[in-house]
């Protein structure tokens, strides 16, 4: 390309470059324009690397111009992009009174705590006491008080977390069961929650990590028909008044005898539904008369004194009672989970 020719298309280039800048209005169209023009790819770049066939002195004269034309077109591009950044930063701080006002985003509690809540408050409207125990504890207080053998697989390592120096993470909140009568002589009426720990492997019904209520209460001619009693009075209240419950014979080291606990499939109301594997019948907790070891550990006469044990698992019950089917969907963080409580 001759000089001449290099000159006029310098010339068109500078025009059209006016003409586009021109038409700018916002900082991503002059971004735009920027790369069109000396991006690598670039009108002005690419003339630039025309000027390869040139004489030194046409490269000279070629080279001011196009310099010129890059050095003011860039200038200008600078003072656009300030004058944008400063319009929209004044955009920022303008306030429109005649918009709506912006509604606060309020929290809520999450539905582990909310059915912990509810499940406390039911206790306690019938004479029970909240507890707070600690969750590293003694094998004594896991295992020893609560009546389970040296050789109970529940000891191993492949059930529980034991940390280096002996101690180990609570696997079960009936750890407060030897606490407290430890401390106080009956009657005793407590529940105490919280979390517990096993080296489950993670999946849709299990965790780590989860959440236990323990219920116990001692006193002089307990029977086990007062479990009855207290379990079907929180039934009706935590799942509805139309509920019904079950005991079905189970085994537990610390409780004797023992029992699983059924209600009514609230899904279907007890017609068999997939909830409830057709059965009519949902489990919820594990219950009993305390075993007359128990108050042995603890000093307590068992010829004088008699009680009853409870404990389920929250996140088990906020699943059932909200049809949730992954016990992961609790600790994701995700808000439209969460929003649905």
């Amino acid at each position: 390309m001759t000089t001449r020719n290099m000159t006029q298309e310098i010339a068109r280039i500078k025009k059209d470059a006016h003409a586009a800048l021109a038409a700018v209005r916002t900082v991503s169209d002059l971004e735009n324009v920027r790369i069109a023009y000396v991006g690598k790819k670039g009108l002005i770049t690419e003339i630039l690397k025309q000027m390869k066939g040139l004489s030194p002195d046409e490269r000279r004269e070629v080279g001011k111009a196009i310099n010129v034309l890059k050095n003011d077109f860039e200038s200008e591009i600078r003072e656009r992009r300030l004058q944008y950044e400063k319009s929209e930063k004044e955009r920022a701080q303008y306030v429109d009174v005649s918009l709506p006002g912006r509604r606060n985003s309020v929290g809520k509690r999450h539905p582990i705590s909310q059915t912990i809540e509810e499940i406390s408050r039911i206790f306690r409207e019938i004479g029970f006491q909240a507890v707070d125990e600690r969750e590293v504890e003694t094998e004594r207080y896991n295992f020893t008080i609560l009546n389970i053998p040296l050789d109970h697989p529940a000891r191993d390592g492949f059930d529980t977390f034991y940390t280096s120096r002996g101690a180990l993470l609570r696997s079960q909140t009936s750890t407060a069961q030897g606490r407290i009568m430890e401390r106080f002589k009956p009657p005793l009426a407590v529940i105490s929650y919280g979390k517990v720990y096993r080296p489950d492997t993670v999946d849709a019904c299990h965790s780590f990590m989860f959440h236990q209520m323990e219920g116990f209460l001692v006193d002089r001619n307990v029977a086990f028909s007062d479990l009855k009693g207290v379990l079907h009075l929180f039934a009706k209240k935590f799942f509805g008044k139309d509920t019904n419950i079950r005991f079905r014979p189970h085994f537990f080291p610390f409780t004797e005898p023992s029992v699983e606990v059924d209600v009514t499939c609230f899904s279907c109301h007890g017609k068999g539904c997939p909830v409830c594997s057709r059965s009519g019948w949902i489990e919820i907790l594990g219950a009993g008369s305390i075993d007359p070891a128990v108050f042995e550990q603890v000093g307590y006469d068992p010829a004088v004194y008699t009680g009853f044990a409870f404990g389920l698992g929250i996140e088990r019950i906020c699943m059932l009672k909200n049809a949730v089917h992954d016990i992961r969907y609790f600790y994701e963080n995700n808000l439209h989970f969460l929003r649905q409580f």
